[in-house]
C-alpha cells in the first residue's frame, strides 16, 4: 500500500472538480462523462486524444476548460502542409544583432489543441513527441523547456479517412487517455437549441457567465493530493493482471505494454480524488480500462472481420479477471 506521511485531501480535489463542473456545464450541454475523464487526465499530468464527429463540442469543451482553469490556451489546426517548425518554432536570424534567436511555436502554452491531428504527415505529429514526453523541445540541439502546466488535447474524426495519416503506435502510447465523444441525448440537444435561441455564441465564453475556478497553484495541489492516494497490493495485482492478460489474447496482434500499465494506475488515483476518496477502488480501474486500453491494442485482422473492437476485448477481459474484495 502506498504510504504518504501527509493525509490526502481529497475532499478539496473533488470542491475543485465540481466548481469546473459547474462552470463548464453553462456551455457545454451534457458529456459530462468525457469532462470527468478529461479531468482525470488533467490531474494525471496527462494528455488525451479525443475522438468524435465534427460538431459536437469537442474544440468548445476544450475551450471552457481552459478558460475555468486560468490557463494560456492555444490551437493548432493540423492539415497537410504543415511543417514540424509551425508547432515547435523556428530559430530567426536578426539582420539587426547578427545572431539567431528562437521564435517560440503554439507549443509553448498551457493547454494545446491539436486540431484533427490525423490530417498531418507523420514527420509534423512527431514534431510533439518530445513535447508530450519530456516537456520540452530542441531545435538545433537547444532543448527549450515547456510551461510547468502542459496538456495536449487532440481530436480525430473517427469517420473520415480520406487525406489522414494514422497515428502511430507510438505516438498514440503517448496520450494518457483516447476519449470517444459521442452524439448529445435528445434532451440535451433540445437544450442545446434553447442555449442558441437565447443568443449563446461559443466564441464569447465570457457573456455565458462561466468563471474561473482555478489556476496553476489549485492544480498543483490537488496532483499532490493524486500523489497521496492509497493503492492497496491487491490493486495493483488486479491492475498488472489486466493489462498482462491484452499481451495473451488471442484477438490482438499488440498488447498493452507497462506504460499502460502505470497509466491505468495514475489515472484510477485520479478519478479517486476527483470522487472524494483517499484511496482506490476497483471500480475506478474499471471505469477507466477502456480510455486507458483501447487506443494501446492492436486487433487481428480476422478478429475485426468477425466484429471485434478494442472496447469488446476490454470489456472480455475485465469480465475474466477476477476483482480483487
Amino acid at each position: 500500500m502506498t504510504d504518504n506521511s501527509e493525509p490526502a485531501d481529497a475532499g478539496l480535489t473533488c470542491r475543485i472538480v465540481e466548481d469546473i463542473r459547474r462552470e463548464v456545464a453553462k456551455v457545454v450541454v451534457g458529456q459530462e462523462a468525457v469532462l470527468e475523464q478529461a479531468l482525470v487526465s488533467l490531474l494525471a499530468d496527462g494528455h488525451v486524444l479525443l475522438e468524435g464527429v465534427p460538431g459536437i463540442a469537442k474544440t468548445l469543451l476544450v475551450r471552457a476548460l481552459a478558460f475555468t482553469i486560468g490557463a494560456d490556451f492555444k490551437r493548432i489546426q493540423f492539415t497537410p502542409d504543415l511543417m514540424p517548425s509551425d508547432v515547435i518554432g523556428t530559430n530567426v536570424y536578426s539582420s539587426t544583432s547578427g545572431e539567431f534567436s528562437f521564435r517560440h511555436g503554439p507549443v509553448f502554452t498551457n493547454v494545446l489543441l491539436a486540431d484533427e491531428i490525423n490530417r498531418t504527415p507523420p514527420k509534423t505529429q512527431a514534431a510533439l513527441l518530445e513535447a508530450m514526453e519530456e516537456r520540452r523541445v530542441t531545435v538545433d540541439g537547444k532543448p527549450h523547456p515547456l510551461p510547468g502546466l502542459f496538456i495536449v488535447l487532440a481530436t480525430q474524426n473517427p469517420v473520415e479517412y480520406e487525406g489522414t495519416y494514422p497515428l502511430p503506435e507510438a505516438q498514440l502510447d503517448r496520450f494518457l487517455l483516447k476519449i470517444v465523444m459521442d452524439y448529445p441525448s435528445e434532451e440535451e440537444e433540445r437544450r442545446i437549441l434553447d442555449n442558441y435561441n437565447r443568443g449563446f455564441r461559443a466564441l464569447r465564453l465570457e457573456e455565458a457567465g462561466i468563471a474561473r475556478i482555478a489556476g496553476a497553484e489549485d492544480l498543483n495541489q490537488c496532483r499532490k493530493v493524486v500523489a497521496a492516494v492509497r493503492v492497496d497490493e491487491a490493486i495493483v495485482r488486479y491492475i498488472a493482471e489486466i493489462t498482462r492478460r491484452t499481451r495473451k489474447d488471442r484477438s490482438l496482434i499488440l498488447g498493452a505494454s507497462p506504460r499502460a500499465s502505470v497509466a491505468l494506475l495514475l489515472t484510477s488515483k485520479a478519478l479517486a480524488a476527483i470522487n472524494g476518496r483517499d484511496y482506490v477502488i476497483p471500480d475506478d480501474v474499471k471505469s477507466l480500462a477502456a480510455p486507458v486500453l483501447r487506443h494501446r491494442l492492436i486487433l487481428r485482422p480476422e478478429a475485426e472481420i468477425e466484429g471485434a473492437t478494442p472496447d469488446k476485448v476490454i470489456g472480455r477481459l475485465l469480465n475474466a479477471v477476477e476483482v480483487p474484495r
